[in-house]
């Protein structure tokens, strides 16, 4: 039943010519699949329909073959070819009553076309701005070039009325669309009527409104997606500038999607960006306009969301990475079925299947974009196998997802954990700066698993090879986790690095084991993930004189693809982190560290009175092994299978930890398929001459 608290959430609401069944809005997102996995990112949103979402969008559909973000793969919308594969999408989206809506976006500055080779077209002549830095530059769109542009959108409306959506975005925020390089001064340096004032500035967006309602505007409604704040002073698109458009053109979409600044903005992780972020760029605008406002902040909490609506902030509760982690969150707060929400922890993993080219992933929900590939459901299992029962060695992320989806399978589940908690590495990692959020993995896991009565948990019950040989259950599921080195190996180093007698090593496991090291601290990280950058504040706000040291050109590198590196960067000099880049260690020495230069190799030495190592990760794959080797006596004890999985198996992030659990338990008791695949993939179709 669900808490009238709430009812505000469920209320219809009219967006142009349609009306929304709810206020739930998956504002559109990337996946990784695009063009290349049509199928994999209809059946996502699919998915999405069916948990109870009243407005369901695409990602970014590029609109025109002029401006594409090659190697980026988004949606593409360039001729009638591309509509079946986005009716597809449409169809399934709609499929439990909510409206489809398509972004279309023209990328101007930020597209360098490396795939058409055309030409890239912007408001001014200026270099390209990518993630890449890519060495080209658009040509300022002339008259003619900009009424062609018109009549690309309208072409590009039309195919999507055809292709069966209800709702058209125009991408004008995070300083990917046109339509906020034409309103930047930053970006619009024109000195004709469509430059300079911001009404001038604002002509163009008008223009393409107006033309697209006229071509389909009385049966699909338009909303615009502009930025709340550029964050670059008053030479950017500012809130107060924003304020001043919305108010001058009031009735120009049927719904204002409002966006915070630059993509690191607004969908920046929790690691520096609570719930609800936006709101103070948000609240007031609806004074502005009389039509509905959307509005993102990664929101998790029924709570909140009621409070935005209420306080006429918010019309519709924008969410994406809350809508990845869990599909069904409408449905659930409409069965009253709060605590059975599997809440986003902001880790922005999923964003990284954009940022690499590939099909994304999702700590919470491991099954994100396979609902097609493979088949899985989020809150469905597949049903029981021919063995009864399975013992989990390790409560980790890994065997935490397994144990849940195995009891949800019908089997009867028992997790021996070697310490006095359950959560393994997350428990852990959830108590150092920044990520506590993390520590939902263990929360929503625990709470589900307290609720079967086909789960047991044994906590301090570590096992060996003679125990679990004695048990007599028919699977074993080893999920011992992994711990870090302290011999430098990972990719600067490939066997252990000369360290001297006498010098004081540190890994990750020992600081969050209460261990801090004081004095001159260096961190080395041949990790380049967060860790690094995140031991380094701590040892910084423990009062350590911090140096971190990274053979990378950047810190914590690999978090370029979650949107985390630009603030961590920052963070760190704030503490008082002294940084190095692109330079290794290659001795460590009681009082000092040998570096050396990744590109001349010249050495440089560093004081120091201890070093902290992260670098890679060993397997615990001990007890394993150890039941590999006795296989001969499983028939005897009644075994069927072993497997190892997660960290144990081979370390990686924690969504790597909890897709690993998931699947185990998806194909316990399968067929053997041999060599086929393991997923359903697309081919594009091959021109016949």
């Amino acid at each position: 039943m669900r808490d009238p608290r709430y009812d505000i959430l469920f209320e219809p609401m009219a967006i142009g010519p349609v009306t929304a069944k709810n206020r739930f809005y998956q504002v559109p997102h990337c996946n990784g699949g695009g063009y290349r996995d049509p199928s994999a990112a209809a059946e996502m949103r699919g998915v999405k329909a069916e948990g109870g979402w009243g407005v369901i969008f695409t990602e970014q559909c590029e609109m025109h073959h002029t401006s594409e973000i090659t190697p980026f793969i988004e949606l593409r919308l360039w001729e009638d070819k591309d509509i079946p594969m986005l009716r597809k999408m449409s169809e399934r989206m709609k499929t439990h009553g909510g409206l489809a809506g398509i972004q279309l976006a023209y990328s101007g500055i930020n597209g360098p076309n490396l795939y058409s080779k055309e030409v890239p077209l912007a408001p001014s002549a200026m270099p390209i701005r990518t993630f890449t830095n890519d060495p080209v530059q658009a040509r300022a769109l002339d008259k003619r070039d900009i009424k062609d542009l018109r009549r690309w959108f309208v072409n590009a409306a039309k195919r999507s009325k055809d292709a069966g959506f209800d709702l058209i975005c125009l991408y004008g925020a995070h300083g990917f669309g046109i339509f906020q390089h034409f309103l930047s001064r930053a970006t619009n340096q024109r000195s004709d009527e469509y430059g300079g004032s911001l009404e001038n500035r604002a002509r163009f967006v008008n223009e393409v409104i107006g033309d697209i309602k006229d071509a389909v505007g009385d049966t699909m409604g338009i909303t615009l997606r502009v930025s709340l704040d550029e964050t670059i002073g008053d030479l950017g698109f500012s809130n107060a500038e924003v304020r001043d458009f919305i108010e001058m053109n009031k009735d120009l979409p049927d719904l204002w999607d409002l966006a915070h600044g630059t993509w690191e903005d607004c969908s920046g992780p929790s690691r520096f960006k609570e719930e609800g972020a936006q709101e103070q760029l948000v609240r007031g605008i609806h004074e502005l306009t009389n039509k509905p406002i959307v509005g993102v902040g990664r929101f998790t909490s029924p709570d909140v969301m009621a409070k935005m609506v209420k306080t006429g902030t918010l019309d519709f509760i924008g969410c994406a990475r809350p809508s990845i982690a869990d599909p069904f969150l409408p449905k659930k707060v409409e069965e009253g079925r709060i605590e059975d929400i599997r809440e986003c922890i902001g880790c922005n993993m999923c964003i990284t299947g954009d940022m690499t080219m590939s099909i994304s992933r999702c700590t919470q929900n491991p099954t994100f974009m396979e609902e097609w590939r493979k088949g899985w459901h989020p809150e469905k299992m597949n049903t029981k196998g021919d063995s009864n029962n399975v013992l989990v060695v390790g409560s980790g992320p890994a065997g935490l997802e397994a144990a849940w989806a195995l009891c949800r399978r019908g089997y009867d589940v028992a997790v021996a954990e070697a310490k006095t908690e359950i959560g393994g590495r997350v428990v852990r990692e959830a108590k150092l700066p920044g990520l506590s959020a993390w520590g939902r993995v263990v929360d929503y896991r625990q709470y589900q698993l307290s609720q079967r009565a086909n789960v047991d948990i044994y906590l301090e019950s570590e096992l060996d090879t003679d125990s679990i040989l004695e048990f007599g259950f028919e699977n074993v599921c080893i999920a011992t986790g992994a711990k870090w080195r302290a011999d430098g190996v990972a990719r600067q180093h490939v066997v252990p690095m000369p360290i001297a007698s006498g010098a004081k090593i540190y890994t990750p496991d020992d600081l969050m084991d209460g261990t801090i090291p004081e004095g001159k601290v260096i961190v080395f990280d041949d990790d380049h993930y967060y860790m690094g950058g995140v031991l380094a504040e701590l040892l910084a706000k423990n009062g350590a004189d911090v140096t971190l040291v990274t053979p990378s050109a950047y810190v914590s590198d690999w978090t370029n693809n979650t949107l985390e590196q630009i603030a961590i960067h920052p963070r760190l000099v704030d503490a008082g982190v002294e940084i190095v880049l692109n330079r290794g260690i290659t001795e460590i020495h009681a009082d000092h560290v040998v570096s050396n230069c990744v590109y001349t190799d010249r050495t440089q030495r560093f004081e120091c009175d201890a070093v902290v190592m992260v670098a890679s990760r060993k397997e615990e794959n001990t007890l394993f092994d150890g039941l590999k080797a006795r296989e001969a006596e499983w028939a005897d004890a009644g075994i069927k299978s072993v497997k190892i999985i997660g960290d144990a198996n081979a370390p990686g992030p924690i969504a790597w930890a909890t897709y690993a659990g998931h699947r185990y338990a998806r194909e316990l008791d399968g067929d053997d398929i041999g060599d086929a695949l393991p997923f359903r993939r697309e081919i594009t179709e091959l021109a016949l001459d």
